[in-house]
Order: structure tokens, then sequence, then C-alpha cells
């Protein structure tokens, strides 16, 4: 019997993200990689069960500093990776509505991806940058152009009593290093910043959603310290906690590393970046859709380096602006969170950056570090992590760093130009699961990824 088309998105998801090292069942995100959840209560695809599959996870995959060239090359003959993503190509895009043309932009990216593993394994050409970038923003790559929100952020700094007029540089690290979240206090701090911004949820976002989304737990999340990793944090996504009736309890974690330089402010960002109205509600709420029967299998198993993901990386890094009602950070209630997000906003033009400097330009990582440190302010630890092992990561470096930018900047516009009744319905899924690409049949827009570029560090 042949595949259905779930179990063909199964195998080609799984086996895509095993090929790179991935492990969605891996609680930590030290072990995730592309997947992002598994939550369907389906069996696991052969993609991940095989013992081949095993031994990948083991060698690391194709993100190893060494790959176990014996171990993928058995993966690759014992499971048909390359007929499952053929089925998703060819019977994903005939699907009714919007879940067609999402499949099918879904299927460009895994494509990539696949090409990106060929080209790893010398078996393929390589995969041209801008290939990559459209593949998950659905917009050529651009340079990022931090001016304006340097500008801004001068005034800021100015009135605040951190000269920029030396240097903008001297002047953020200076009220960076004032206002330190300290480590012991992150599980704490985070607390009261998600009750906070549950609260500004509850007023200004979830009046727009339909009834039956509103006794979601948006937040349902544990924070957990972890040492030296090369990313600022983790949310992952679980989703597999019951109740004694079978009902989901939409669990999440939150790894951040305990080596972070950010100050409070920036920590509040993150936070409604990662939890809500960010990532752990949007996940959250794709869990519940399903459940209801409005998703489809797609919407368990999510994937970076996607169009889908560009758009959640959209959502969240809007996440503060919606728990406070506003479209621009100048309407934020208090300059030190004006500050803040426009910092937390040049990290993420800075990902862009890094990304269009290593893969466009051909500069060496040293230089690319010491750009984002000057031209977009981001703390020695992150200049070092986003130049090297983001960037330099074959698939991460050419198609996730320029999602942040892409996405940010596509939400941004979306929600100047539309009602919160009709935009934020559509950012959380219940019109049907979209993408940065898709999201427009549902809006009638005509808004693409990787425009509304912010003025003065608005949006």
């Amino acid at each position: 019997m042949g595949l259905t088309l779930d179990r063909a998105l199964a195998e080609a998801i799984l086996g895509i993200d095993t090929l790179w090292g991935g492990d969605v069942m891996n609680p930590s995100g030290t072990g995730r990689f592309i997947a992002d959840s598994w939550f369907s209560d389906e069996a696991l695809p052969k993609s991940y069960t095989d013992a081949t599959a095993a031994a990948v996870r083991a060698a690391g995959g194709l993100s190893a500093g060494k790959v176990d060239h014996a171990a993928v090359e058995a993966y690759l003959a014992a499971v048909d990776l390359r007929g499952a993503l053929d089925l998703v190509a060819s019977d994903g895009s005939g699907q009714a509505g919007g879940r067609g043309s999402f499949l099918a932009g879904l299927s460009i990216c895994l494509e990539v991806m696949w090409d990106l593993a060929m080209e790893a394994l010398d078996r393929g050409e390589p995969v041209p940058y801008a290939r990559s970038v459209e593949a998950s923003t659905g917009a050529a790559p651009t340079p990022s152009d931090s001016r304006a929100m340097l500008e801004a952020l001068g005034g800021l700094l100015g009135d605040a009593g951190y000269s920029p007029e030396e240097s903008i540089l001297d002047a953020a690290d200076a009220w960076r290093r004032d206002r330190m979240v300290p480590a012991a206090s992150i599980g704490g701090l985070a607390r009261a910043f998600i009750a906070e911004l549950d609260a500004g949820t509850r007023a200004h976002v979830m009046p727009s959603l339909p009834e039956e989304m509103h006794g979601v737990p948006r937040a349902n999340v544990e924070f957990l310290p972890i040492k030296d990793a090369w990313f600022s944090g983790s949310m992952n996504y679980l989703g597999r906690a019951r109740t004694a009736d079978g009902r989901p309890l939409y669990d999440a974690s939150y790894e951040i590393n305990a080596s972070l330089e950010i100050s409070i402010p920036e920590f509040m960002h993150l936070v409604s970046h990662e939890v809500v109205p960010g990532h752990v509600m949007t996940f959250a709420y794709v869990q519940h859709l399903y459940r209801l029967g409005k998703v489809g299998f797609e919407g368990t198993v999510l994937t970076m380096n996607s169009r889908y993901s560009t758009l959640a990386e959209g959502i969240a890094n809007n996440a503060l602006l919606m728990a406070y009602g506003v479209t621009e950070i100048g309407d934020l209630p208090d300059r030190d969170l004006q500050i803040g997000t426009i910092l937390s906003l040049l990290q993420d033009d800075a990902k862009n950056q890094s990304s269009y400097l290593t893969w466009n330009e051909g500069l060496p990582q040293l230089e690319v570090a010491e750009i984002l440190r000057r031209d977009f302010l981001v703390s020695e630890e992150r200049a070092g992590k986003l130049s090297g092992p983001w960037a330099q990561h074959p698939i991460l470096g050419r198609m996730y760093l320029p999602s942040y930018r892409a996405g940010t900047d596509a939400v941004a516009a979306w929600r100047r130009n539309h009602d919160p009744a009709v935009i934020l319905p559509a950012l959380y899924g219940c019109s049907g699961l979209v993408d940065v690409v898709t999201i427009n049949e549902v809006l009638g827009s005509d808004v693409p990824a990787g425009t509304g570029r912010r003025a003065s560090g608005s949006g």
C-alpha cells in the first residue's frame, strides 16, 4: 500500500530533520532541529523509527563537525525519503482550499533542504543563496539597513541620559549594563512578565479571536536554564501531555542560555516573542485547531526553514506590540521598553545581515561579527554566535536567519493595513493554516514578506 499524503508528510519532514541531525522527540532544543513539533498521537514514521535513523541522530547528521557518511548513506538506502518528498510535491498542491497552496510552499522549502543535504554530501550542485532565501521567506535576499532604527534609538538613549554622541554602541552597552537581568532571577522575572503579557493579550488580542480559542492555555511553559548553548534560547513546543480524559495540556518548555547578556526590557520582549502572544500561544492554537479538525496533519509537525516559520517569527517579533494593542514602538508606554524593543529588532536585522554578508558577500566571520556589533549593537556574545554557528551552518545560515526580518516586517505591515478583527485571526490560523505568502489569500492583500520596512524604529 502506498503512502497517504499525511504519512508522506511525516516521512518527509522527520526524514529531513533526521538527515540534518534533529530529534523531534527530544524535549530539549539541544537535540531538536528542523521539526518543531510532533503532537498528533499518530505513529512515528519509518524515517524516524528505523535503526539507521537512530544512528544518524547519534552522529549528529549533516550538522556534525565530522559527518558520519556511512551512517547517512545507510539511512538514505533504508528510507525512501526521496519518494516521500515527491508525493508531497505531487499531491500536496492539489488539496482543496488554502491547504493546497500551503503545502505547495512547504514542498518548495523541503526540496531546498533536501538539495542542501545533497550539496553537503557532494551529491548535488551548490544551492544558490537566493533560492534558499526565497524558499523560506517568499522574497529575494536583501541586506539589512539599520540607520532608521539607530537614529530613533540615539534619541531615546540621549533622553535616558546615555549620550550617543561619542558612540551609540557604547551608549547602548552602558544602558544594557545598568539594566542587566541577574541570571538567578530569570525564572521569577519570566513568570511576572508572562502574567503581564497574558493580561495584555486578553485585552488586546483575544477580543478579535473566535470564542473557541479563548479557553486554550496560552502560556503553559516551563523556563529552564541551559549552559553554553550556541543559541540565546529554545522554545520547545511539546504538546504531548494529556489530562486523564485525553485532552491536551498544550505544554512547552523554554530553555534560556545562562550566559545570555540581556537587559530587563529586552527580556520582556524575549518573553513576549517566545511565550505569549508569541510562539507558545501560536503553537497551542494550531494544536487546538487540529483537534477541532480545522487544520491538517501538517500543523502537527511544523518546521523551521519554512514559510510558516517565517510567519511565526513575524508574529513573535510583533508580539509585544500586540500585547499592548499598538502598531508602533513609539506608542509603547515606557521609554526603556521602547529602547529594549528597538535593540531586540536590531538583533533580528543582524541575523539577516549575518546571513547576507556570509553567503552573498563571502565575508569572513570576524569581519561579520564586527559589523553586527557596530551597525546593529548586538552584544559580543550574540555577535560571535550569529556570525559563527548560526551563519556558518549550511541550512540555518541560508534559510533561517533571513526569516526573522522578513516575517517581522510583513506582519508589521499587515497589522498597519488591516483591522485587528481581520489580521489577528489570520495570523493565528483561525482562517486555516497559512504562511508568510499564503496569508495574502485570506487577507486579500498583496503585501509580500520582506516589505513594510520599519521607519524610525517603528513596527
